[in-house]
């Protein structure tokens, strides 16, 4: 139970993320629509961490 409500505390951050910052919010006929719509949040919420990530090391 540990272990899923760690992953659960993780998965809900980005989502909470997703619908804040980016206004994700999925309207759309058909699973395919849906399915590109996530995947492309997902990847602009993983870009902004790279490069947040990438900020972070260039002045370490």
């Amino acid at each position: 139970n540990g272990r899923r409500s760690k992953i659960r505390a993780f998965v809900e951050h980005v989502f909470a993320q997703q619908k804040s910052r980016m206004g994700l919010f999925v309207r759309t006929i058909g699973i395919a629509r849906a399915r590109t719509k996530i995947g492309m949040a997902n990847l602009a919420y993983n870009l902004t961490r790279f490069v947040w990530h990438q900020g972070r090391t260039a002045f370490a």
